[in-house]
C-alpha cells in the first residue's frame, strides 16, 4: 500500500493523523493518506513565502523557469503508466479516461513552457510616454504565495491546469488535493522533487474546509485558485476576502446539450456522432463539471433521436476502470453514491419518466462492493430539481423544445454557465446560438474536448477567471507601472 506524505520544503515529511484512501471500484485499500496539522499547514505556507522572496526562484531567468516545466512535463511522459493506475484507483476512472489525462497534464507544462519563453515581463509603454517628459513602463511581477484546492474528478489535470501557470508566473505554491483522490499528484511531486528549489511547491492533504480555510484565510497567501462545487467556492471566497485575496474559482455546472431538426436530416456519420454527443453524459461517470447534463431535443425528431440515443445508453459497458472496454467506471466515493442515488429518488418523485437507467447497478464479484449507478436518462421539464441542480453522476435530464427562442430560453435558465452543445447542420444555428448562450464553453457539433491553449472557465454560478489559456499567466501576476522622467524641472503632468 503507498503512502501519501505531506511535501513540505523540499522535504516528505509524515503526521499523527492518517487515513486509508480506498478503490471505489472494489473498496481496496489504495494508499495511507498523511493528515496535516494545523502547524503542518502553517509551514508549507512559511516555506512557500521563504521562497518566493529568495533570489533563486524570483530572480530565476525565465527560459530557466521554462526548462523546468519542460522537466516536468518529461517526467510525467516518463512515468505515464504508474500515473495512469493511481488515477484509476484513486478515482474510479477509466483507463482511457486516465490516460488522457495524464497526457493532457504534460502537454499542458509543455504548452506553459513555450508560453514563457516568448512573454515579455517589462514593456515600454509608448502610448502613455510622454515625449521630452517620461518614459512608462509596466512592469508584470508574480504575485505571490498561492493556495490551489484541487477536485477529486481530475485529479492530477486540475492540479496541473493551476501549478504549471503559477511557476511559469514565478509564484510558490501549497497546493491542497482533494482527500478521495492525493496520490497521482504526491506521485508527481515524488517525480519533481529535485527539479524545483524547496518551498517553491509544497502539498498538503486534509478533508475539505477543514483544510482549505486555513489556506484561504491566511493573511501570508496572495492568491487562491479553486475547482469544486459552487457552496464550498462561496465559502472559500468568504475566508479570502477577510484579507481581500484575489480568487478564480471554476465551479458547478448544468450544460444544456441542444439538438435541433436538421441532426436527424439522414442516418448517416454526422446522426451517429451526435448520439454519441448525446451520451457523453456518461463520461467519467457523469462526474465532470462540463458534463451535458441536460438534453434539449427539438420536438420533430425527439422520437427518431431519443430512441437511439436510449439504445446506445443502455449499451453503455460499466465494470471495472482497468477494462480497456468499460465506459464507465465507478462513481468516486460513497458519499457521492449516496448522492446520486437520492437523486434518482427526487427524479422519480418529481414524475419525470425513466427512459433507462434509474438505479445502483450491482455488480459482481470484487465489483460488488463497488460504487456504481446505472447510466440514467429521465425525461421531464427544466423546472425539476433534476434540471436545475447538479447531480455530478452519470445522469441526464431530457426535454424537448419547438422554437430556437425556446431552446435559448431554457438552456440559459439555470444558475449555472460552464458549458454548452450545440448540435445542427444548418449555417446559421451553428454561428448565432452558440453566442446567445450563456456558457464559458460552447462545444458546436463536438463535447468534451479541452485544447490546452483554449480559455476555459464559466459564467454566472459556475465561477470567474479561466484557466488553460495563456491568459492564466494574468492571475499568477500584478503589474506595476514605473513612470521615468528625464525631464530636471517638470515635477508632473499638472
Amino acid at each position: 500500500m503507498k503512502e501519501i506524505k505531506l511535501f513540505i520544503n523540499g522535504e516528505f515529511r509524515t503526521s499523527n493523523k492518517d487515513f486509508t484512501s480506498t478503490n471505489p471500484a472494489n473498496n481496496e485499500a489504495v494508499a495511507k493518506v498523511y493528515l496535516p496539522s494545523e502547524k503542518d499547514i502553517d509551514d508549507a505556507v512559511d516555506a512557500a513565502e521563504v521562497a518566493f522572496h529568495s533570489t533563486e526562484w524570483r530572480s530565476m531567468d525565465q527560459n530557466k523557469r521554462a526548462d523546468i516545466l519542460e522537466a516536468i512535463s518529461e517526467k510525467l511522459k516518463e512515468r505515464r503508466n504508474e500515473l495512469t493506475e493511481l488515477e484509476i484507483a484513486d478515482s474510479g476512472s477509466c483507463v482511457r479516461k486516465a490516460k488522457a489525462d495524464v497526457h493532457n497534464a504534460a502537454n499542458y507544462f509543455k504548452v506553459l513552457a513555450g508560453q514563457l519563453r516568448k512573454f515579455q515581463f517589462e514593456v515600454k509603454d509608448e502610448a502613455a510616454s510622454r515625449a521630452g517628459f517620461s518614459q512608462n513602463y509596466k512592469i508584470y511581477e508574480p504575485v505571490g504565495v498561492c493556495a490551489q484546492i484541487i477536485p477529486w474528478n481530475f485529479p492530477l489535470l486540475m492540479a496541473t491546469w493551476k501549478i504549471a501557470p503559477a511557476l511559469a508566473a514565478g509564484c510558490t505554491v501549497v497546493v491542497k488535493p482533494a482527500e478521495q483522490t492525493p496520490t497521482s499528484i504526491m506521485c508527481l511531486m515524488e517525480l519533481i522533487a529535485d527539479i524545483l528549489p524547496a518551498g517553491v511547491l509544497n502539498i498538503v492533504t486534509g478533508f475539505g474546509v477543514e483544510a482549505g480555510k486555513p489556506l484561504a484565510s491566511s493573511p501570508r497567501i496572495s492568491k487562491v485558485s479553486f475547482t469544486g462545487e459552487t457552496t464550498t467556492g462561496r465559502l472559500i471566497m468568504q475566508y479570502a476576502s477577510e484579507n481581500l485575496i484575489p480568487v478564480t474559482m471554476e465551479l458547478g455546472g448544468k450544460s444544456p446539450n441542444i439538438f435541433f431538426p436538421s441532426v436527424a436530416d439522414h442516418d448517416d456519420a454526422f446522426f451517429d456522432k451526435a448520439i454519441e454527443g448525446a451520451v457523453m453524459f456518461a463520461l467519467n461517470q457523469g462526474e465532470v463539471c462540463t458534463c451535458p447534463s441536460r438534453i434539449l431535443v427539438h420536438e420533430s425528431i425527439y422520437e427518431k433521436f431519443m430512441k437511439r440515443v436510449v439504445e446506445r445508453t443502455k449499451a453503455i459497458k460499466v465494470g471495472h476502470p482497468l477494462d480497456g472496454t468499460v465506459m464507465m467506471g465507478a462513481q468516486a466515493s460513497n458519499d457521492q453514491y449516496e448522492k446520486i442515488l437520492s437523486y434518482l429518488k427526487i427524479g422519480k418523485e418529481e414524475g419525470a419518466e425513466v427512459l433507462c437507467g434509474g438505479e445502483a447497478n450491482k455488480l459482481e464479484g470484487e465489483l460488488g462492493t463497488g460504487y456504481y449507478i446505472q447510466p440514467t436518462i429521465f425525461k421531464g421539464h427544466n423546472k425539476m430539481r433534476i434540471f436545475q441542480e447538479e447531480i455530478f453522476g452519470p445522469v441526464v435530464s431530457v426535454t424537448t423544445f419547438k422554437t430556437t427562442e425556446e431552446a435559448l430560453e431554457i438552456a440559459n435558465d439555470t444558475l449555472y454557465g460552464l458549458g454548452a452543445g450545440v448540435w445542427t447542420r444548418d449555417a446559421h444555428e451553428l454561428y448565432q446560438v452558440p453566442r446567445a448562450i450563456q456558457a464559458g464553453r460552447v462545444w458546436v457539433n463536438c463535447y468534451h474536448a479541452y485544447p490546452a491553449h483554449a480559455p476555459f472557465g464559466g459564467y454566472k454560478k459556475s465561477g470567474f477567471g479561466r484557466e488553460n489559456h495563456k491568459m492564466m499567466l494574468s492571475y499568477y501576476r500584478q503589474t506595476k507601472n514605473m513612470l521615468v522622467s528625464y525631464d530636471k524641472n517638470k515635477l508632473g503632468f499638472f
